[in-house]
């Protein structure tokens, strides 16, 4: 039997919580906001700073990052494009669970192939995936990079890296755009706000946030 298939007898079980439910008690709905980019573009420092601006806006929220990630769940993986797959289909799964929880979940991950982002959008509703391409030329990674990666791949140490010797896929429509090599920190997470807000995927009250039901969201 192959491993990878459902066993016949593994049934989906169903609660008497639901996703609204845990909405509800939170206070504000849930959705995934999915930075890509190349390697030191500058995801995880925008989703660091974004998580903390949501939350003190009141918003519950996670932030999944690649590195963290390989140091515990996807740990077993290498970064052959068959592993590179695997990861973002595991993150794409937990990235679910978290909506489903009543979460605002900030995930990070170079995620090169536009298949495998476009398979973790197809987990949700179309309304609770946001991608976000945080572009940046390779040149300023390169001159980035706080942990020598590039250097490290263009001296072969490093295999299959994104942006020297494996390929980056530029995400074709985007939510949003974001050039972290033109605009500041604050202005990046700025925009991002500002793109929820106007999609009435929140609404600032007094310094709190509320997200709206998705129900209410047209699709881009």
């Amino acid at each position: 039997m192959d491993s990878k298939k459902p066993n016949s007898e593994v049934y989906w079980e169903t609660w008497e919580v639901s996703k609204n439910d845990r909405r509800k008690i939170k206070g504000h709905s849930s959705l995934i906001i999915w930075l890509t980019g190349l390697p030191s573009s500058g995801k995880t420092t925008i989703a660091r700073e974004l998580e903390k601006r949501l939350h003190d806006m009141g918003g519950h929220t996670y932030v999944l990052d690649g590195d963290n990630m390989r140091h515990s769940l996807n740990k077993d993986l290498g970064f052959s494009k068959e592993d590179r797959r695997e990861n973002i289909r595991r993150i794409g799964e937990v990235a679910k669970l978290f909506v489903d929880a009543g979460l605002i979940v900030i995930c990070a991950f170079v995620s090169p192939f536009k298949e495998d982002r476009e398979s973790a959008r197809t987990l949700v509703d179309d309304s609770e995936f946001i991608e976000v391409f945080v572009n940046c030329p390779v040149t300023v990674c390169m001159q980035r990079d706080p942990k020598s990666l590039y250097k490290k791949a263009i001296s072969g140490q490093i295999k299959a890296f994104t942006g020297v010797n494996d390929p980056y896929e530029i995400p074709e429509t985007p939510e949003l755009v974001v050039e972290t090599h033109v605009l500041a920190l604050p202005e990046c997470v700025d925009m991002i706000i500002k793109y929820l807000h106007d999609k009435k995927l929140i609404e600032e009250n007094v310094g709190q946030i509320n997200l709206m039901s998705s129900d209410n969201v047209s699709p881009r």
